[in-house]
């Protein structure tokens, strides 16, 4: 074999693996469009101590089965812990709207049902769009509780945090979230509490709500 037809052949094999590899990645991270929902939660929300909706989040356990099983599980409230009465503490404009920090309530606090933190599931789903629903962190294997709720697509998050559901009902409350007034940390001034939460159920009649705790209803 001449030098020529070597360097052929090592161009044609990085090429090969190359194809794979990104054959391998197109696979892993799936379109948000085609993830299934397997169940879905509702947040009561209040602002400044007025009711002003409830937004509901359809879940991918099919993709995040761990990173679901812990929202799902803060969202009922089934561990003596969660989500009720917490807030949203940071609002940022044209981005997002972060909660889930029910221990301190400023972004420092919170905790799994697994732990203080639990590992990054994967990252196959992506940031798309608005009302994409995704963990929050403080670098990599850090989840805990913290979430947000994206208002514009931010691709710039994708591979850094796990995507795990989306809104399907009460966009229209997230915007109200987003467009609170808030002081120079991003804080907003006026309370933005989650006032009840839980399982939603679909049932011919429409969407009903329940609070179950272990499978009964509370």
């Amino acid at each position: 074999m001449t030098s020529f037809d070597f360097r052929k052949s090592l161009l044609l094999l990085f090429g090969v693996l190359f194809l794979n590899s990104y054959s391998q990645a197109s696979r892993e991270l799936k379109s948000t469009s085609d993830a299934k929902i397997t169940e879905s939660v509702y947040f009561d929300i209040s602002i400044g101590g007025k009711p002003v909706g409830k937004i509901t989040i359809g879940l991918f356990g099919e993709v995040v089965p761990k990173t679901v099983e812990n929202f799902k599980a803060l969202s009922l409230g089934d561990r003596g812990f969660g989500f009720k009465n917490s807030g949203f503490h940071r609002v940022i404009k044209n981005f997002m709207i972060q909660g889930g920090d029910f221990t301190r309530g400023d972004g420092t606090g919170g905790k799994s049902i697994y732990g203080r933190t639990f590992a990054d599931e994967n990252f196959q789903l992506q940031h798309t769009g608005p009302g994409m629903l995704s963990m929050a962190n403080s670098g990599k294997n850090t989840n805990g509780s913290q979430f947000f709720i994206t208002t514009v697509a931010t691709p710039h998050l994708n591979g850094k945090h796990v995507v795990f559901g989306k809104v399907t009902e009460g966009m229209e409350v997230v915007r109200m979230i987003e467009s609170t007034s808030t002081d120079s940390s991003d804080h907003p001034q006026k309370a933005v509490v989650i006032n009840d939460c839980g399982v939603a159920t679909s049932k011919s009649s429409g969407t009903s709500w329940d609070r179950k705790v272990y499978g009964r209803e509370m």
